[in-house]
């Protein structure tokens, strides 16, 4: 990390919030490739910008179109990938706005980074209190997502044409305490999204009366 730099003070998190009417947060949605993350993702999305709230979704595959294009999917560029994620999620957050973060991020630690990194204070400025990071396991059993296999890469990963593919030649670390768990082999993406939208509710996260 570079020494000759200085952090420049902005607007508090509180007047942001204040004069958007709303919270920032990051919603970090994890699970298997076909569990169904960013379809639930897109959906929430969709219902929060028509509730009249700044939201934006975070694509696992979109980001490697471009901020991530460099990185490819070894265990170190997967770290880099969600590492780089979670500033950008963390950036979006502190401007008040509820980021979406889709991406399959297969290890404990590496989310782990993600959620310290949203808890840490920044330089300088009056908000101590950490970003809230809500941590959404897609569960799905690895056969149903074998069987959905929307994007055909399961198929390819078994006949050894994908190296490193999660579920099939590298790991899945399960999350070991999510805030939710959605089950999308058993509800509908619509109960997903009253799921996470009811828990931000009553956590308070989410206003949704104006």
């Amino acid at each position: 990390m570079a020494t000759n730099i200085t952090w420049h003070p902005s607007l508090s998190r509180t007047e942001r919030n204040d004069l958007r009417k709303q919270r920032g947060l990051t919603l970090w949605f994890t699970g298997l490739s076909g569990s169904g993350k960013s379809t639930i993702a897109t959906a929430l999305e969709q219902h929060l910008l028509h509730l009249g709230l700044a939201a934006y979704l975070l694509d696992g595959d979109n980001v490697r179109f471009g901020l991530n294009k460099d990185l490819g999917f070894s265990e170190r560029d997967r770290s880099e990938n969600i590492r780089r994620i979670g500033e950008v999620a963390k950036l979006f957050a502190d401007s008040s706005t509820i980021a979406l973060a889709s991406f399959i991020s297969p290890y404990r630690a590496d989310r782990a980074l993600a959620r310290d990194l949203h808890a840490a204070p920044i330089p300088n400025s009056p908000d101590h209190t950490p970003i809230p990071f809500i941590e959404i396991y897609v569960s799905t059993p690895l056969s149903v997502a074998e069987a959905r296999d929307p994007k055909g890469l399961y198929k390819k990963a078994r006949a050894g044409e994908i190296p490193q593919f999660t579920g099939i030649s590298a790991p899945y670390e399960e999350p070991e305490n999510p805030e939710l768990r959605i089950e999308s082999d058993k509800v509908s993406v619509e109960e997903a999204v009253r799921q996470i939208v009811g828990y931000l509710q009553g956590k308070g996260l989410l206003d949704i009366s104006k």
